[in-house]
């Protein structure tokens, strides 16, 4: 990385290719998400070495409801031995988990997994590990406009008291950075219904590599990349 002190606070990441990775390789597409899972472990790591606040994991989308069941149950499975093999791990490194996200129809004793993880490491300080699960971002939109309408309702808020910022804090992601980095594997190159409102200012970085295939040195040259842009928002050239 060519600055350490120039490290994106938040990265957010969209984990594609693990089905195309194991089919390429004659796998069953388990292996594929069975891969994917240690690339998390990896970036998870490599993320707190480098000094980032936050890493966002998009791990399943509302519309993922629509695979073959099969899967699904692995892929809630998958999380289910994640959570009881990896909470005690942040916990002693001093991370914190958080999830966005519904709730149902996430099977119930998971969700109720999620609930003491999240519980398990509130007061942590170091590195907040993001699972974005069962969401969507139009959804989030929604929710976050329902929630500053009931405000209104109660008298609790004015409707011309509503700012662009203030709207963020009716976000699932309230009280988080908004990501300075996108990041996206496998060579699609869109947003896929992800953090559509906290992305609008963050650099993107696509990479054809399957996630299963991401390590460690991808993510450092992701990082680089961004410390090579100028970021203006807006303003012109500072020459």
């Amino acid at each position: 990385m060519a600055d350490k002190k120039n490290i994106p606070k938040h990265i957010a990441i969209i984990m594609d290719g693990n089905g195309r990775w194991a089919r390429e390789k004659g796998l069953a597409r388990s292996a594929g998400h069975r891969a994917g899972i240690e690339r998390v472990k990896e970036i998870v790591r490599a993320a707190s070495e480098c000094g980032v606040r936050v890493v966002t994991f998009f791990a399943f989308s509302t519309e993922n409801w629509s695979r073959p069941k099969k899967e699904i149950n692995l892929l809630m499975r998958y999380l289910n031995n994640f959570l009881e093999r990896q909470i005690k791990e942040f916990d002693k490194n001093n991370m914190r988990l958080v999830v966005i996200g519904g709730a149902e129809p996430i099977p119930k004793k998971l969700q109720e997994k999620i609930k003491k993880a999240q519980e398990k490491t509130r007061e942590n300080s170091g590195l907040t590990v993001v699972l974005a699960l069962n969401y969507g971002s139009r959804q989030e939109i929604v929710d976050a406009a329902k929630g500053f309408a009931l405000r209104v309702l109660r008298r609790e808020a004015e409707i011309d008291g509503l700012t662009v910022e203030g709207f963020s804090d009716y976000l699932y992601t309230a009280g988080l950075p908004e990501p300075d980095l996108f990041i996206r594997t496998s060579g699609e190159m869109r947003l896929s219904n992800f953090l559509l409102w906290q992305l609008s200012y963050a650099e993107l970085f696509f990479i054809k590599k399957c996630w299963p295939d991401f390590k460690k040195a991808d993510f450092q040259e992701a990082i680089k990349a961004y410390q090579e842009r100028e970021r203006r928002f807006g303003k012109i050239d500072a020459e």
